[in-house]
């Protein structure tokens, strides 16, 4: 802490203000489920490889598709990790580093509400496309979906775009906000 006055916290403040730490563990358990996925693609990668020649071209997409779909999930991770600690406990200090992320140069708890948002619209893009071919190679015998679950599939999927059109339109209302305000300063 510096010796300057202005700089230094009361206790209390300085109790607040640190609680910020206790957001590590989380940022590494998700680290931990992260390893998870990695394990996962491996086993599905495996499986796939391994039933290259028996599988038809529909299983083999459905199977791709089960690894984008942990690719995504791994991204989400990384924006969560990366993003939430950047933004909300301490910096990570990676100005001059080569592998920098663009968009850690601009992240705040808005752009990584967006992000994720975007992030979760592809997830359940991937899941209901999974959902429709799925559905066309087994057809509706031998298949777990259901045509109500396959609706209310849609239905979420549609939720989600919606309420990433609204927390965007939100964000450039409050753009707008602040430079209108600047502006008249």
């Amino acid at each position: 802490m510096s010796n300057d006055p202005s700089r230094q916290l009361s206790p209390l403040a300085a109790l607040i203000f640190g609680s910020r730490w206790m957001q590590l563990p989380l940022y590494l358990g998700l680290i931990v489920a992260q390893g998870v996925y990695v394990v996962l693609f491996l086993k599905e990668l495996v499986h796939l490889i391994g039933g290259a020649t028996s599988l038809s071209e529909q299983l083999i997409m459905l199977a791709v598709l089960g690894l984008i779909d942990v690719v995504m999930i791994s991204n989400l991770l990384v924006m969560v990790i990366v993003g939430g600690y950047e933004t909300f406990v301490s910096r990570l200090r990676l100005q001059n580093h080569p592998d920098l992320p663009e968009w850690l140069n601009h992240v705040n708890a808005t752009v990584l509400k967006v992000k994720l948002a975007m992030a979760i619209i592809g997830i359940s893009s991937i899941h209901l496309l999974k959902t429709f071919i799925a559905i066309g190679t087994l057809g509706t015998e031998g298949s777990d979906y259901t045509e109500a679950g396959v609706m209310w599939q849609t239905i979420i999927h549609i939720v989600f775009i919606l309420s990433a059109l609204g927390i965007a339109w939100t964000d450039y209302l409050m753009s707008l906000a602040v430079k209108s305000a600047k502006q008249a300063h």
